[in-house]
C-alpha cells in the first residue's frame, strides 16, 4: 500500500533546507523494503546502494525528520514507528503508532506525526519530542494517504474502502468534511503554496485535483498508456515540484510514471520505469526523482529537467517508499 514521499520543507526556503543538510548538497536516499524488512541506503553521488539497515516487520511509510537526524519508518506488522539515527544508522527507539501503521506525515514544524492505522480506521497523532501518542481521529475504512497543508491548518487522510478524502482540523482533532473520490484513494499531496490537493485513486485509475478551500474536485485526470489495458493503470504515489509546474504520478503495474502539467493538468508524457512503481521522492535540490519499483526490486532515477529515466539501482525486496537525508 506511502507511501512514500520526500521530507516536507514547507516554511523553509529550499536553500535553507539544503544548507541545513550539508553545504556540499550531498544526499542519501533511504528506501523501505516491505518484504525485505530493511532500508536500502543509496548514495546519490555514486547512484548505488551503499548500505542496508535491518528493520522490524513490513516497513512501508518512510520519512526523515526536518533536521535530518532521524529516519522514521512504519513497521506495520510490529504496530510501531521505528526510528534510526542517520549518522550511525542504528536503532534510535520506537514511536507508539497505533495498529498497523502504513503511511504517515510530519507536520511542517516537525512537532507532530500523523499516522494512518489501516486496520483500526484511525489516525494516530504523535508528539515527536515526547514520543507519545496524544490523540486519535476516527476516519473511514482502510485509511492510507496522509497529507498536511503548508500552513498546518488542515490534515488530510484518504480511506481506501470508503473512497473518501477526510478533511481533519488538527487543532480540534475532528473530521470537518468528507469528499467522495475515485475508487481506492491511495495517496494525497498538497502543492507547496497550498492552492491544490492532489489525490490518486488506484482502482479508479485517476487523479483528483481538489480545491482545498471549497473542498471540491476541480478536475479529474485519467491516464491512457498505449498497449496497456485500463485496469493495469493504477495511480499510487505523487510528487509535485516546489514551483507547482510539474507532477509525477506513479502508475503501479503500468510500470510508468506519468508527467502531469501542474497548471493545465494535462498529461505530458509517460516514463517507463521498473515493475510496479509505488512511491518516490525528489532529491532536495529537485534534480532527480527516485521511484521505488516493488516487483523488480529496484529504484528508477529520473532526471527531472529532462523528464527522462537515466538509471536503475538495485535495492532490497519489495521496495515501497523513498526519503532523503544528509550525507
Amino acid at each position: 500500500m506511502f507511501a512514500l514521499r520526500w521530507i516536507t520543507v514547507t516554511g523553509l526556503s529550499l536553500f535553507a533546507f539544503l544548507v541545513s543538510f550539508d553545504p556540499a548538497f550531498a544526499f542519501l536516499a533511504y528506501v523501505s523494503n516491505e518484504k525485505g524488512n530493511s532500508i536500502s541506503v543509496i548514495d546519490t553521488d555514486k547512484m548505488e546502494t551503499v548500505d542496508t539497515i535491518k528493520t522490524g516487520q513490513r516497513p512501508r511509510g518512510i520519512e526523515v525528520t526536518h533536521d535530518g537526524k532521524l529516519i522514521f519508518v512504519a513497521v506495520g506488522d510490529d504496530d510501531k514507528i521505528q526510528t534510526f539515527d542517520t549518522k550511525t544508522r542504528e536503532d534510535a527507539g520506537d514511536l507508539p503508532s497505533g495498529a498497523d501503521p502504513e503511511q504517515f506525515i510530519l507536520d511542517p514544524s516537525g512537532k507532530f506525526l500523523y499516522v494512518a492505522n489501516e486496520n483500526d480506521s484511525m489516525v494516530t497523532i504523535i508528539d515527536t519530542a515526547k514520543r507519545t501518542a496524544i490523540g486519535q481521529v476516527s476516519v473511514g475504512t482502510e485509511p492510507e494517504g496522509m497529507a498536511v497543508s503548508p500552513d498546518s491548518k488542515m490534515l488530510i487522510c484518504t480511506s481506501e474502502t470508503t473512497s473518501m478524502v477526510h478533511f481533519i482540523d488538527p487543532a480540534t482533532r475532528e473530521v470537518v468534511d468528507n469528499l467522495l473520490v475515485g475508487s481506492r484513494p491511495r495517496f494525497a499531496e498538497f502543492k507547496s503554496d497550498g492552492s491544490e490537493l492532489w489525490v490518486t485513486s488506484e482502482i479508479g485509475g485517476s487523479l483528483a485535483i481538489i480545491d482545498p478551500t471549497t473542498r471540491k474536485i476541480k478536475k479529474t485526470v485519467t491516464f491512457e498508456v498505449p498497449g496497456l489495458r485500463s485496469e493495469s493503470i493504477q495511480p499510487v504515489g505523487i510528487n509535485i515540484t516546489k514551483d507547482g509546474k510539474l507532477g509525477f504520478i506513479d502508475l503501479g503495474p503500468a510500470n510508468r510514471v506519468a508527467v502531469v502539467d501542474g497548471v493545465t493538468h494535462a498529461v505530458l508524457k509517460y516514463l517507463l520505469v521498473g515493475q510496479r512503481v509505488w512511491h518516490g521522492a525528489f532529491t532536495p535540490d529537485e534534480k532527480y526523482l527516485l521511484v521505488a519499483n516493488g516487483v523488480s526490486n529496484d529504484v528508477s532515477v529520473i532526471d527531472v529537467a529532462a523528464q527522462k529515466v537515466i538509471k536503475s539501482i538495485q535495492v532490497g525486496e519489495l521496495p515501497w517508499g523513498v526519503a532523503f537525508g544528509p550525507k
